[in-house]
């Protein structure tokens, strides 16, 4: 068993007034559950974490709307992937599920990473089949248990849903990027997968919000979104779903992973930012 809860869920008290807007941050878990059994260093392990971007939103709930968080690292298990995306070259025995590899696979950032950015490998043994299910069974299930139902009572409620999938990214890309190794990243990229994911009007109004506060912003560059928004935005059902890469040099020192000076002045922008994204949502 995990020694703490998998997910948290703030929601809006009684008293707020519910709107159709939920958050989620999937790679900001930072409780490293005991039978890890990581090899690499360990801070160089937390490099894969998207640290503090579940605070950066804790306000959702005087919004009215519903944030979603993972309390457990990506790199253990990633909700932000699809269950067919499992690198069996990790695993002992025969893993008996449907095997679909994704590039994120194929780079050793699948479901249950094998490497970090840099390349460094996680671990100097083979996983058992039945530790990889135990991480499915007890974290990557009920995180999208969790969020689904954010999504469904939210559509219920309203006939339409507005889903920000709440990310933050390295100031230039690492050796297993798809781009040019140390191309420096605007200070907000936008995914949603060519317009797939939501209606354009959403992208727009978020992006407009984020230029408003003085950021420079990059749509589907070179973020797409992956999983969580491919599978929950469904423009012609009304749920409408949009990734937000936050740019860590904004807020945070990349080695240390602690916060910068300008920390709660970002902060501040993303709740601004926010406050326009649920007026939009309630328009």
């Amino acid at each position: 068993m995990l020694e703490f809860e998998p997910v948290r869920v703030l929601a809006p008290s009684p008293a707020t007034s519910a709107i159709p807007l939920v958050f989620d941050s999937p790679h900001s878990g930072r409780r490293y559950p005991t039978d890890f059994a990581y090899s690499c260093d360990f801070a160089a392990l937390r490099k894969a974490e998207d640290t503090d971007v579940d605070d950066l939103y804790d306000f959702a709930p005087k919004l009215g709307a519903t944030l979603i968080c993972a309390e457990f690292p990506r790199s253990y298990i990633d909700p932000n992937r699809r269950l067919e995306d499992v690198d069996t070259t990790m695993i002992d025995g025969h893993w008996p599920h449907t095997v679909d590899h994704s590039p994120k696979t194929k780079s050793g950032i699948g479901l249950v990473w094998r490497l970090l950015d840099d390349t460094t490998t996680i671990y100097a043994r083979h996983l058992t089949v039945s530790e990889v299910q135990a991480r499915i069974d007890r974290c990557y299930a009920p995180y999208w248990e969790a969020l689904r139902r954010a999504i469904l009572n939210a559509h219920t409620q309203h006939q339409r849903v507005f889903h920000i999938n709440c990310h933050s990214m390295p100031a230039q890309a690492g050796r297993l990027s798809w781009v040019k190794p140390g191309t420096e990243f605007a200070d907000i990229v936008l995914g949603d997968r060519d317009g797939s994911t939501c209606a354009p009007e959403f992208t727009n109004v978020v992006s407009e919000a984020f230029k408003h506060e003085g950021l420079s912003v990059a749509v589907n560059d070179p973020y797409k979104g992956v999983e969580l928004v491919k599978q929950i935005g469904k423009p012609t059902k009304n749920h409408h779903s949009i990734q937000v890469e936050i740019n860590r040099k904004l807020y945070m020192n990349e080695t240390t992973r602690e916060r910068s000076a300008d920390y709660l002045m970002l902060k501040a922008s993303v709740e601004k930012v926010m406050r326009r994204v649920a007026a939009f949502a309630v328009s």
